[in-house]
C-alpha cells in the first residue's frame, strides 16, 4: 500500500508494521506493482552502466573471457564460407578433369574443426555467463534483502511494497537476462556483422555492394511498416489496460453493480472497449505477423541479388562459382545480426533502467549503525516512560508534542482517540520503528536509544488489528520466530485462547497448513496470533485495536484470551471500542498528539469530558 508522507495524514495509514517476513503468504502481503514497462529507460544510461561495470567488477575476469570467446566463435563462423568457396573451385576444377579428393578431404577436415571449435567456444561462453548471472544476480537479492531490514520505517510510508518486490524480483532478472543472453548476443552479433562484411569486400566488392544495398533495400522497407505499426501495439496496450480495469471494478463489486441494476451499462461499456480492443489487436498482429515474411524477403532479396550479379561475373570469368557459394552465405551472416543487435540494444535500455531502479535503493540512507551500542536490560521490570517526547512524520509538523507519562510495572495502559490523534504513533515510537524528534523514552529508567533495536523488539509482545498469518502450518505460525517452543507451550497457549478444540477437529491438527486446507475466520486468526505472543512471552505487551474487525460474541472470547495474556505484563492496548478497556488501570485520552484527559474509566466517565463524549458516541446510555 503506497502511504502518503503528508503530515496530515490520518493515524490508519501508519498502522505499526508487522514483525517477521513483510507480505507473504496467503494471509497476508501487500500488492504487486512498480514493475519495469517495455519502453523504460534510465535517466542516466552511461553512468547507470558504470555502476552496474563497477558492481560486477570481481566477475569481470570471467566475462572479458566468455566476451572473447563469443567473439572467437563468431570468426571461425566467419571464416567457414570462405573455406566452402575452396571446396567448390575445387571441384569446378576437377570438372573438366581429376578432382583433388585430397585437397577436398583437407578442406573438409578444417572446416569441421573450424565449426567444432566455435560449437565449444559458445558453449562455454553460455556456461561462464549463465554461472556469473546466477552469482551476480543472487548477490544483488541478497545485499536488497539485507538493505530492507535496515531501511528505516520511513522510506515505506512513501514507496509501496509492490515497488520494493519489483527491484527483488523483475528489474534483478530483467538484468540477469541481459548479463547471460543479450550482452553476449551483442558482441557476437556485431562481430557477425562486421566480420561478414570485412570478408565479403575481401572476397570480391562488386558483389559485396550488391549485398548491402540489397540488404539496405530491404530493411528501408521494413522500417516503413514498423513505423505504422507501432501506433496499433500502443493502442492495444492502451485498450487492454482500460478493459483490464472495467474487468477488475465490475467484478469486485459485482454486488454494487446487481443492486443497482447497473448490468446493461457495465455490458455496454465491456463490449465498447472490447470491440477496441479487437480493432487495435488485429491491426498490430497484422502489422507483427508481416515481419517474418519480411525478414524472408530481405533474405530472398539479397539471394537474388548476389545470384544475378554474380553469373554476369563469372561468365565475364571475373569471378568463380565458389565465390557466389560464399558469398549466398555471407549475406546470411550479414543481415541475421542486424535484428539481434536491435533487441540487444533495447534491452540494454531496459537493463539500464532496471539497474537504476536497483543501485538507487541500495544507495537509500539507512538507520544507523548500533553495533557498539551494549546496553541491555537483565530482568525487566516493565516501568516506561514518556519524558517530554515530541515527534513529527515531517520537519514542519509534530504528531506528538511534549507527551510525559509513566506506567508502573504490570499496569493495563489504554490509548483512546479519534483517528488521527496518535495513538499508534506513540506505540511506532516505543518500539523504536520511528526515532524521536525530541525528548527520550525509558524502559525501567534506560532510555532506548542506549539499546539496539533488536534488544528492544524482544522486550515487547504485539497482537495488531491486520492479523498476519504466513503459508505454514498452525505449528509454525504459533512458534513463528521461536524454534525452541516445545509442542506442549504450544497446545498450552491455544487452550488459554480457547484454540484447541477448534484445531484439533482441523484434518492435520496443529500440523494443518493454512490457506491449503483451512480456512480460519477473523476471530479465530485473532486468537492464533495471541497464542503466538503468549508463546513470546515477552514482559512488555502492544495490543493494537486487536477486537476492531470481530463480532460481538467473538470480541469477549478475545478479550479474555489478551486478559490472560496481560496479566503481569505492562501492556499497552490501543482501542476504538472503549467497552474493552474498561478495567485497563489508567485510560490516556489523546487528541493532536496531546493528552486531554487521563483516569480510569468511571473516573473519565464521572468527569464529563472528551472521554465521555467518545463513549456515549458508542452507547446510547452510559453503562
Amino acid at each position: 500500500m503506497a502511504r502518503s508522507n503528508q503530515p496530515d495524514t490520518t493515524e490508519d495509514s501508519r498502522k505499526t508494521p508487522r514483525r517477521g517476513h513483510p507480505g507473504g503468504g496467503p494471509m497476508g502481503g501487500g500488492p504487486m506493482g512498480g514493475g519495469m514497462m517495455p519502453g523504460d529507460k534510465a535517466k542516466d544510461f552511461r553512468a547507470t552502466l558504470r555502476k552496474l561495470a563497477a558492481y560486477c567488477r570481481k566477475y569481470m575476469p570471467a566475462i572479458a573471457l566468455a566476451l572473447v570467446l563469443a567473439l572467437a566463435g563468431s570468426a571461425l563462423n566467419v571464416i567457414g564460407p570462405d573455406l566452402l568457396r575452396n571446396i567448390t573451385d575445387k571441384i569446378q576444377e576437377g570438372i573438366r578433369g581429376t578432382i583433388d579428393i585430397d585437397a577436398i578431404n583437407r578442406i573438409v577436415l578444417l572446416l569441421a574443426a573450424l565449426y567444432g571449435a566455435g560449437l565449444i567456444f559458445n558453449y562455454a561462453q553460455g556456461f561462464i555467463m549463465a554461472t556469473v548471472t546466477q552469482r551476480i544476480t543472487n548477490k544483488m537479492r541478497t545485499e536488497i534483502s539485507a538493505k530492507i531490514n535496515r531501511m528505516p520505517l520511513r522510506y515505506f510510508d512513501s514507496t509501496s511494497y509492490g515497488n520494493v518486490l519489483s527491484r527483488v524480483t523483475n528489474d534483478i532478472d530483467m538484468i540477469g537476462q541481459t548479463l547471460n543472453n543479450s550482452l553476449g548476443m551483442l558482441v557476437s552479433s556485431v562481430a557477425l556483422f562486421v566480420g561478414a562484411l570485412v570478408m565479403m569486400v575481401y572476397t570480391n566488392w562488386i558483389l559485396a555492394i550488391t549485398a548491402v544495398v540489397s540488404t539496405i533495400v530491404g530493411f528501408a522497407l521494413m522500417s516503413v511498416i514498423m513505423k505504422h505499426s507501432q501506433r496499433w501495439f500502443v493502442a492495444q496496450q492502451e485498450v487492454l489496460g482500460r478493459l483490464n480495469g472495467h474487468i477488475e471494478e465490475t467484478y469486485s463489486g459485482h454486488a454494487v453493480v446487481k443492486a443497482y441494476n447497473a448490468e446493461e451499462e457495465a455490458k455496454a461499456a465491456f463490449h465498447d472497449l472490447n470491440g477496441k480492443l479487437y480493432g487495435s489487436a488485429w491491426k498490430s498482429q497484422f502489422m507483427s505477423g508481416l515481419m517474418m515474411p519480411i525478414m524472408g524477403f530481405v533474405g530472398n532479396l539479397g539471394y537474388v541479388a548476389i545470384c544475378v550479379v554474380g553469373a554476369m561475373l563469372v561468365t565475364s570469368n571475373t569471378i568463380s562459382i565458389g565465390t557466389i557459394v560464399a558469398f549466398m552465405i555471407y549475406i546470411r551472416l550479414f543481415t541475421q545480426p542486424l535484428g539481434q543487435i536491435a533487441q540487444a540494444a533495447t534491452n540494454l535500455q531496459a537493463t539500464a533502467a532496471a539497474s537504476e531502479r536497483v543501485f538507487e535503493f541500495l544507495e537509500e540512507e539507512e538507520l544507523a549503525d548500533e553495533s557498539a551500542k551494549t546496553t541491555k536490560l537483565a530482568q525487566v521490570k516493565g516501568e516506561v516512560e514518556f519524558r517530554h517526547a515530541r515527534f513529527g512524520y515531517t520537519a514542519d509538523k509534530d504528531v506528538i508534542k511534549d507527551f510525559s507519562m509513566k506506567a508502573e510495572a504490570g499496569q493495563k495502559i489504554a490509548i483512546v482517540g479519534p483517528t488521527g490523534a496518535g495513538k499508534t504513533t506513540l506505540v511506532n515510537l516505543l518500539m523504536r520503528f520511528y526515532e524521536l524528534s525530541g525528548g527520550e523514552i525509558l524502559i525501567d529508567g534506560v532510555p532506548i536509544d542506549r539499546m539496539t533495536r533488536e534488544d528492544v523488539h524482544d522486550l515487547f509482545s504485539m497482537v495488531l488489528q491486520d492479523t498476519w498469518l504466513f503459508e505454514g502450518t498452525i505449528r509454525d505460525n504459533i512458534a513463528f520466530a521461536r524454534p525452541d517452543v516445545t509442542d506442549a507451550q504450544i497446545e498450552e497457549a491455544c487452550r488459554a485462547v480457547g484454540l484447541d478444540h477448534f484445531i484439533r477437529t482441523l484434518p492435520d491438527g496443529y500440523d494443518t497448513v493454512l490457506g491449503d486446507r483451512a480456512s480460519l475466520s477473523a476471530g479465530q486468526k485473532q486468537l492464533l496470533t495471541i497464542a503466538r505472543a503468549m508463546i513470546d512471552d515477552a514482559p512488555l505487551l502492544i495490543l493494537d485495536e486487536a477486537t476492531s474487525s470481530v463480532d460481538t460474541r467473538t470480541e469477549l472470547l478475545i478479550q479474555r484470551a489478551m486478559d490472560r495474556l496481560s496479566a503481569g505484563k505492562t501492556s499497552f492496548v490501543i482501542a476504538h471500542r472503549l467497552s474493552t478497556i474498561k478495567n485497563a488501570d489508567r485510560i490516556l485520552v489523546m487528541k493532536d498528539g496531546d493528552i486531554l484527559e487521563t483516569g480510569t474509566h468511571d473516573e473519565l466517565l464521572a468527569r464529563g469530558g472528551f472521554y465521555a463524549e467518545l463513549y456515549n458516541s458508542q452507547f446510547e446510555q452510559v453503562s
